[in-house]
């Protein structure tokens, strides 16, 4: 199946229903239909965009999430279906009321593969892990030490070799604001895979934010950040103009299409992200151990 991400930054345009497609015109070209069940995130950016709010229903309805960003391309908002499974409420329920210990072991699961993850960038970028490798061998049940904040702090300060004195900060510029752009996009398409499995994405396994309405999808999408990383490591330099264009955001989109494997097969990350959700719900409902996670 194709899951199409449509950035709407360069133009102004109206986006609408037509034939049950989705239907973008813009002035002075061909109009572009796709249908709904392709569109997995919709991006809004241009100051000019116009919808009709029989897309919005569209939208939502086959599954797709819309993120509304700023004049500066920051994402500010994002709006995913209220309902994704015909079992929802079950499901719900059954997430609810999932034990301390089930929740231990599934962030467990989540850190190693995170670590692991950053492990493969490092030696990916420069070569060597600089033992990451191994201290996800030591990722205990619900990490008490705390081995998720050891790694980070490794990882950041030898991801950008040639900016030592990196730090993540949400709020700057530069690397800081395409890492920004990037996780929102792979959270978007994370939040739509909970939805799509009937989970609510306000009920985390680890992430608690009394602000935050999508916990759950900040906790699964761990083990994908690096794939961001790795795309704006490989391709800015220290000080160089890294707004975010046109130019920056194809690379950062190209990243979340590369396939990645999992169960021994090359699958698309919207793939990967359905299949954790569906073996997270089997973790709820007490029909297997752990959740299933990218090699």
């Amino acid at each position: 199946m194709i899951n199409h991400i449509l950035d709407l930054s360069d133009s102004p345009a109206h986006v609408s229903v037509w034939n049950g497609l989705l239907r973008l015109e813009k002035k002075d070209e061909p109009d572009i239909t796709l249908p709904f069940e392709e569109v997995a995130v919709v991006v809004g950016t241009h100051r000019q965009l116009t919808f009709t709010q029989a897309f919005f229903s569209r939208l939502a309805e086959h599954g797709g999430v819309f993120i509304a960003c700023d004049n500066k391309s920051k994402p500010m908002a994002m709006m995913t279906p209220i309902e994704g499974h015909h079992l929802q409420t079950e499901q719900i329920a059954l997430q609810a009321a999932a034990s301390m210990p089930v929740k231990k072991r599934v962030w467990q699961s989540i850190i190693k593969a995170k670590i692991r993850a950053q492990a493969r960038a490092l030696q990916n970028l420069h070569g060597e892990d600089h033992g990451l490798g191994k201290m996800a061998e030591r990722v205990r049940s619900g990490d008490p030490d705390n081995l998720e904040g050891q790694a980070a702090r490794r990882y950041w300060t030898r991801l950008f070799a040639d900016e030592p004195k990196f730090q993540r900060d949400r709020d700057a510029h530069g690397r800081n604001a395409l890492l920004n752009f990037g996780y929102a996009v792979l959270r978007a398409v994370t939040a739509r895979a909970v939805c799509a499995a009937g989970l609510h994405p306000s009920l985390g396994v680890h992430h608690h934010n009394r602000y935050n309405a999508y916990v759950l999808a900040d906790d699964l999408m761990e083990p994908f950040r690096p794939i961001v990383d790795l795309a704006v490591a490989e391709n800015t330099k220290a000080n160089e103009d890294l707004d975010l264009n046109r130019e920056n955001k194809r690379i950062l989109y190209e990243a979340l299409y590369t396939p990645l494997t999992f169960q021994g097969e090359q699958r698309s990350l919207f793939d990967v992200h359905t299949r954790i959700c569906a073996s997270l719900v089997k973790v709820f409902r007490g029909e297997r151990k752990n959740i299933l996670m990218p090699e």
